[in-house]
């Protein structure tokens, strides 16, 4: 700050003097002014630096699958991490001291290991790799670091289980079914002939898959390989399924599975039973109750078998339960009666306790539970296994009291924790990705639905760097399922969006899991409504009410069950500036029989069949609103998606362009449901949601 001396007007002497002092005061000031600006325009660029940009999600890196060690003095994990050259997620397997005094790789390249197991005395590890090809299954010596290729199969392999004696692993694969609908004479090709490729003939119930497209007939069987060299041998028969966790008895010599051996298995939805098959092929039913009993595992001593059990009622939702029976399949009881949450994962500590795990209202813990049905909290905080969306999947191993597993954090994906008594983290994969950046803050929010009351949790990011003069634009973003559920764990789609001066918004709305069955079958009859529309906007409105959100700039997206919430949406109101609808069902009366889910979803989320019940569909679908939508919408779709056809999405294209609302339709080309399955993908589907976001922002002079 400069002060000029006072003088009189008349005096010419100090009148030069003075515009000698104004005129390098103002130089000085200019220079000043110069600089600041240029420092300003340093911070701003700083500042973007600072940000999570698309570049670092191809940086990230998480932990899946820990493994603890019979001893229990190391985990073995799945380190993943996204390789920017190939667009894809690699799997290598690290091994950390549970007292946290080593940290190194086991099996680390260009190529994929998953799926640790360790042997029962802790002294080889079974795993699979890519490493010649196909998937195969691998054991390391872990004394020697020799390894030793075991199977050399055409199928993928599945649910390694070792024997307790050590000499055996079980596993699953798909078999191919020899089966011929028809009987065909045709005409011998002449040589050099250029005929079109044979018909394909579909006969099964169960055609197709998500991720698979329509299946060859086969059926999955269980085989078992010995430990130390040979061929694997097939022990179950049948044309059946049978899979899930396998689990040998205490003498080695019988595996339990779980399967539904029945004619009519391709239609029943809800059962299964528990099944055991010795090492000639005999199988024999140990359970035979109605609904689904499925997981099983075998105590130490061989005297009980753990189990999960689902209801035959034919509802969208139903708790799953740990039940303990005898070996021979007497005396079944319920454990978990008094949680009213599904439970699963079971792990036996001793004979007389088991750790499970569950999901409470936004995360995973993992509990124990006695005999006696006594339950204690064993950890909290299990998460963060999927880096794109907030969804709560998380996994843990437990050996005696040595418990292992993956926890995230609102700003952190997945890394590796440890608990005896005390928690300890063993692992910080993401610190030289998030070390120097600002992310966007996370905070909960607790409110009412405006339609009958009901509390709804939900969580809103703030923009790094937030100002709390100001007002955001908000963006609101609905989770899948909708049996499903976010929580507040690391998100990089959503961060990506606040990055970019957005509030984001999600919420767990009704129909979601770890708020109790009752709250999850909220929704039955009700997919998608005014009900969950109505949780939504409860809470977009308690933002703006609480002066953070710019009324008249509000987005909207979502992905499978978000996005036909997101499509119904914008058939109710008109106060989004822009929606961006992912993968979603726009008709039922043509979904259930067009997807690969349909025969779970006629029965247990409707009244009825389609021709039965149009009027009911017909409500449920977002198409019946379409004349309402003045939205401009943006809508994104795998090309080979087989759970929520792009026959979907292109109906709502069309309608949409028949009312001449201002509509792009968006095809990802090779990709099944999971469009952000590969690292590029989730960035072009963030990038996308950004840019046409924009479009429609409110234009500044």
């Amino acid at each position: 700050m400069f002060t000029l001396p006072l003088v009189h007007s008349n005096d010419r002497k100090y009148k030069s003097k003075t515009k000698q002092l104004i005129s390098s005061a103002l130089l000085l000031a200019l220079t000043s002014f110069s600089l600041s600006a240029q420092d300003t325009t340093a911070e701003l660029e700083d500042s973007k630096t600072n940000l999570f940009t698309a570049e670092d999600i191809f940086q990230l890196e998480y932990v899946t699958d820990p493994q603890v060690c019979p001893d229990g003095e190391f985990v073995a994990y799945v380190r993943n991490s996204n390789d920017i050259m190939s667009d894809s997620t690699k799997s290598n397997i690290w091994l950390a001291a549970t007292d946290g005094s080593s940290h190194r790789p086991l099996l680390s390249s260009k190529k994929n290991y998953y799926s640790p197991r360790w042997s029962p005395n802790g002294k080889r590890l079974a795993y699979l790799s890519n490493e010649e090809g196909k998937p195969q299954l691998y054991i390391r010596w872990m004394d020697t670091g020799q390894t030793a290729l075991i199977t050399n199969v055409t199928s993928s392999l599945g649910n390694i289980t070792w024997s307790p004696d050590g000499k055996y692993i079980a596993f699953t694969m798909s078999v191919d079914a020899k089966e011929e609908p028809l009987k065909i004479k045709m005409p011998a090709k002449p040589e050099g002939a250029n005929w079109s490729p044979k018909f394909e003939y579909i006969t099964k119930a169960r055609y197709q898959r998500d991720g698979r497209g329509v299946l060859d007939p086969a059926y999955t069987h269980i085989f078992i390989v010995p430990t130390e060299g040979g061929t694997a041998r097939q022990l179950t028969s049948g044309n059946f399924n049978h899979g899930g966790s396998l689990s040998f008895s205490a003498d080695s010599q019988r595996i339990y599975f779980s399967a539904y051996r029945a004619d009519d298995w391709e239609y029943q939805s809800v059962e299964s039973d528990i099944y055991s098959v010795d090492m000639s092929g005999n199988i024999e039913q140990i359970t035979n109750m109605p609904g689904s009993e499925h997981s099983p595992v075998v105590s130490p001593n061989g005297k009980y078998i753990a189990f999960a059990k689902r209801d035959e009622k034919n509802l969208m939702y139903r708790n799953h339960y740990l039940y303990v029976m005898n070996t021979d399949g007497t005396e079944a009881k319920n454990l978990t009666e008094s949680i009213d949450n599904t439970v699963s994962d079971f792990y036996w500590k001793d004979n007389a306790s088991l750790y499970f795990q569950q999901s409470v209202r936004g995360l995973i813990q993992v509990d124990m539970v006695n005999l006696s049905g006594k339950v204690r909290n064993i950890a909290k905080g299990i998460g963060g296994t999927t880096i794109g969306r907030p969804y709560v999947f998380g996994s843990y191993h437990a050996v005696d009291d040595v418990v292992a597993y993956t926890k995230g954090s609102t700003d952190r994906p997945a890394d590796l924790f440890v608990t005896t008594r005390k928690e300890k983290q063993l692992t910080a994969l993401n610190e030289d990705v998030f070390g120097h950046k600002t992310l966007g803050e996370v905070k909960e929010i607790i409110y009412q639905s405006s339609i009958d009351g009901e509390e709804i949790q939900g969580w809103y990011i703030l923009p790094p760097n937030y100002d709390s003069s100001k007002k955001y634009p908000l963006i609101l973003e609905i989770h899948g399922g909708p049996s499903l559920a976010y929580g507040p764990l690391f998100t990089a789609e959503l961060q990506r969006m606040a990055a970019e001066g957005y509030i984001v918004f999600y919420d767990n709305h009704r129909g979601s899991t770890g708020y109790g069955e009752r709250f999850a079958l909220l929704l039955q009859g009700k997919y998608s409504s005014e009900y969950d529309f109505a949780d939504h906007m409860s809470g977009v409105d308690a933002l703006i009410e609480q002066g953070l959100v710019d009324p008249e700039q509000l987005y909207i997206t979502g992905g499978s069950a978000g996005g036909i919430a997101s499509a119904y949406a914008i058939g109710l109101t008109n106060r989004f500036r822009a929606a961006v609808v992912a993968k979603p069902v726009i008709n039922w009366l043509s979904k259930v029989l067009t997807a690969d889910s349909g025969l779970y979803q006629i029965p247990n989320q409707f009244p009825g069949k389609p021709w039965e019940q149009v009027e009911h569909y017909w409500k449920r679908s977002p198409l019946s609103l379409v004349g309402n939508v003045t939205t401009p919408t943006m809508l994104i779709t795998g090309v080979e998606d087989k759970r929520t056809p792009m026959s979907e999405t292109e109906q709502f294209y069309q309608a949409l362009k028949l009312q001449k609302v201002d509509t792009v339709l968006v095809k990802v080309p090779g990709s099944s449901h999971g469009i952000a399955g590969k690292p590029s993908r989730m960035i072009a589907k963030v990038e996308n949601i950004l840019a046409w976001f924009e479009k429609y922002a409110p234009k500044t002079e």
